[in-house]
């Protein structure tokens, strides 16, 4: 039996007296495609944050490719992509210099940032505005530019 791709155990997160998410077990294989439904404030963008390492949970753990979300979080996310709601962007920095900038950040290194900056702008079709500021696109290139930043190097898993 192979190893689910993620597994949450229990995860719950506290803040304060608020409960945000409470005691929630799951498993996504490889090649599932998920979605997080339910009303506002119902814990989505929480268990998101948790099992990507962004935040420890308060009670519960789990694993992401077999790696502890909790306690190797830094080596979680260097083998997923993320693009959160909010999507954090440099908006006086070019397309094409801000992904180079991520990729290095991501320890891309030498000629290969390059071939990584243009494959991501393939795969996201944003050739065409590699040389405009972020801070001029649309809000659908800018969703663009961040899907390209999640996937400038090459994660094994993508949220």
């Amino acid at each position: 039996m192979s190893t689910p791709l993620y597994e949450a155990r229990n995860i719950s997160k506290k803040y304060g007296s608020v409960v945000a998410l409470d005691g929630a077990d799951f498993q996504i294989n490889a090649g599932e495609i998920v979605g997080l439904v339910g009303d506002n404030g119902a814990g989505k963008s929480t268990t998101l944050k948790m099992i990507t390492g962004y935040i420890p949970p308060t009670e519960g753990g789990g694993t992401v490719c077999g790696i502890d979300f909790v306690e190797e979080s830094i080596e979680v996310r260097k083998i997923i992509g993320y693009l959160p709601e909010h999507n954090p962007l440099y908006l006086d920095m070019y397309v094409k210099e801000y992904l180079a900038f991520m990729a290095g950040l991501a320890g891309i290194k030498g000629s290969q940032i390059s071939k990584s900056v243009d494959l991501a702008l393939d795969l996201t079709n944003l050739h065409p505005e590699k040389q405009k500021k972020i801070g001029q696109l649309s809000k659908g290139y800018r969703q663009r530019v961040g899907l390209a930043q999640a996937l400038i190097h090459n994660p094994k898993v993508l949220i």
